[in-house]
C-alpha cells in the first residue's frame, strides 16, 4: 500500500476531487476510522437512487445518528456528484449540526451546473492525482513511469499485457461510468475520436478548428470536450505566458493529460515502448515532470500557476510557474548530459519574462552547475528547490 503526499490538516469540512482509479476510497480508509464516521457510497446503486429521490433524508438520517452518537466525527459521502442535491443537505447540517463532511468526486461538471459555489467557502477544496514518484519510493522506475503511467492499480499488474488490459478497461468504465452515465456529451462517436486526437497531441499547441475538422464538430464543441476533460481531473491547459492572465487565455493553450498511461492507450501508442534519446521519449519525459511539478504544488499548497512562454519565432520555454511576483522558469530535457547551447538559449528566452525569474535547465545529468544565470539540475532536485 502506498502512503500519499496529501496531508489534510483542517477540522472543516472539504471537498476531494480526483480522476477515478487515482486512490481516493484508499485515501480515506487510510485517512479515517470507520467506527467514527458515517460512510456513504454512491457509487452503491441502493444508496445512489435512495438519495436520488429523497435527497433530505440525509438530514434526517444524521440527526438520528447524532441522538445515538454525539462523538460523531465526519460523515463521508463518495462520489457526490452521483446526486448533486445532497449539497442543499450538506450546507444545512453544516450550518446548524456543525457536522463535518468529506465529499469526494472524480467530476466536477454537475456539481458546478447546480451548485457553483460549492458550498458557498464553507468546504476546502483538495485533489488527488496518479502516484508521485515519492509516493512509489523504492518502486519508482523513470522508464516504467513513462510507459506505463502511475495509476495505483497498474502498480501490481504483473506483465505488460495485464498493464494494457487494465489500461483498457480504465478507459472504457471511464467512457461508461462519465461520459454516457453522466451524460456530459450528446454524442458519443465523436467524443471518442476527440480522445483519440487530444491524446495524441498531448503537450502540443491546442488547434480547435483542426480538431474538430477530424473529428466533424465545430470549434465550441471541441473546446467543451476540453472542459469535460478538466472537470474530471483528466488533465489541465497551460497557457502561454503573459503578465495579463486575460491576455494570456486569448491564445492558443497546450492540453497535458494526467496520466501517461491512460494517454498512450488513447493515442494508440501503448504498444509501442519508448526508447530513450527519441522525440516520443523526451515528450513524455517532459509531459511526466510537468503533471509531478503540478501535484508537488497541489499537495503542498504552494499555490503555483502554470505557463508556458513562447516567442513570436516560435522558440520556447516548456513552463512557466508563477506566484505573485516570483517566476520560475523551467526548460525540461530527458538527454543525460547537459547541452551548454541549450542553456544560452534558455537564459536569453528568459529575459522575456519581468522582474528577476529564476531560470532552471532540468536534465537527466545527475550533476549540478551554474551556467550564467541558469541552474542546471538533475531533473529529481528541482522538488526540493520549490
Amino acid at each position: 500500500m502506498f502512503h500519499r503526499d496529501l496531508k489534510v490538516k483542517t477540522d472543516e469540512s472539504f471537498f476531494l476531487f480526483g480522476a477515478r482509479g487515482t486512490g481516493k476510497s484508499t485515501w480515506l480508509e487510510q485517512s479515517f476510522d470507520r467506527k467514527e464516521c458515517v460512510w456513504l457510497d454512491l457509487l452503491d446503486s441502493e444508496i445512489e437512487d435512495r438519495y436520488m429521490k429523497n435527497p433530505k433524508s440525509l438530514e434526517n438520517e444524521i440527526s438520528l445518528l447524532l441522538k445515538k452518537n454525539h462523538k460523531l466525527s465526519w460523515v463521508i459521502i463518495d462520489e457526490i456528484q452521483k446526486v448533486p442535491r445532497l449539497l442543499d443537505s450538506v450546507h444545512r447540517l453544516i450550518e446548524t449540526k456543525k457536522i463535518r463532511f468529506v465529499l469526494t468526486g472524480s467530476s466536477a461538471r454537475k456539481l458546478k451546473r447546480g451548485h457553483a459555489n460549492l458550498l458557498g467557502g464553507r468546504a476546502a477544496l483538495f485533489a488527488l492525482y496518479p502516484l508521485t514518484r515519492r509516493e512509489l519510493g523504492e518502486d519508482f522506475d523513470l522508464d516504467s513511469v513513462l510507459n506505463w503511467g502511475s495509476l495505483p492499480r497498474i502498480q501490481n499488474a504483473g506483465t505488460p499485457l495485464e498493464r494494457i488490459r487494465r489500461l483498457k478497461s480504465y478507459c472504457q468504465i471511464y467512457l461508461k461510468e462519465e461520459i454516457l452515465v453522466e451524460q456530459l456529451v450528446r454524442k458519443l462517436p465523436p467524443f471518442k475520436g476527440f480522445l483519440e486526437v487530444s491524446a495524441q497531441m498531448n503537450g502540443k499547441l491546442l488547434n480547435y478548428e483542426s480538431i474538430g475538422r477530424d473529428i466533424g464538430v465545430d470549434n465550441k464543441t471541441v473546446q467543451s470536450y476540453i472542459s469535460i476533460l478538466e472537470e474530471t481531473f483528466l488533465g489541465q491547459r497551460l497557457y502561454p505566458f503573459h503578465a495579463s492572465i486575460r491576455k494570456s487565455q486569448k491564445q492558443a493553450p497546450k492540453f497535458y493529460w494526467f496520466d501517461g498511461g491512460v494517454q498512450r492507450y488513447l493515442a494508440g501508442s501503448i504498444r509501442s515502448p519508448l526508447v530513450t534519446q527519441t522525440a516520443a521519449y523526451g515528450e513524455a519525459f517532459e509531459s511526466w515532470v510537468i503533471n509531478e511539478l503540478i501535484r508537488h504544488s497541489s499537495y503542498h499548497e504552494l499555490d503555483y500557476q502554470f505557463s508556458y512562454l513562447q516567442t513570436r519565432n516560435e522558440l520556447e520555454i516548456d513552463l512557466i510557474m508563477r506566484r505573485g511576483k516570483e517566476i520560475l522558469a523551467i526548460e525540461i530535457k530527458s538527454s543525460p548530459r547537459i547541452d551548454p547551447v541549450e542553456v544560452r538559449k534558455l537564459e536569453t528566452l528568459a529575459t522575456d519574462l519581468p522582474g528577476k525569474p529564476k531560470i532552471y535547465y532540468l536534465s537527466q545529468d545527475a550533476s549540478r552547475q551554474e551556467i550564467g544565470k541558469v541552474t542546471c539540475l538533475p531533473w529529481y532536485d528541482i522538488f526540493s528547490e520549490i
